[in-house]
């Protein structure tokens, strides 16, 4: 799991019948000290997450496992929101 910051909403006309009713967000994954770390990237929602908001998104397969039984054709979802982060 990596942690980042969710940054935009991606709004489509068309897209894939497998992603219909998901949500796509775009976030920008983030250092331990809450920098951003490399490009921002698209994931689909599985928790309701919003713009501002900090999450923990998986790559890979992995991504599309809350949509079981259903497979989207995914490469990062979001699986968690953060409440609350300390490095203290």
């Amino acid at each position: 799991m990596q942690l980042a910051r969710v940054i935009g909403a991606v709004v489509m006309s068309i897209k894939d019948p497998n992603l219909e009713g998901i949500t796509l967000l775009l976030v920008q994954p983030l250092t331990p000290a809450r920098e951003p770390a490399g490009r921002p990237i698209v994931a689909v929602d599985s928790v309701g997450a919003g713009v501002g908001e900090e999450v923990f998104f998986v790559r890979g397969k992995e991504a599309s496992f809350p949509f079981y039984p259903a497979e989207p054709p995914v490469d990062a979802g979001i699986v968690g929101i953060v409440d609350h982060w300390d490095l203290g």
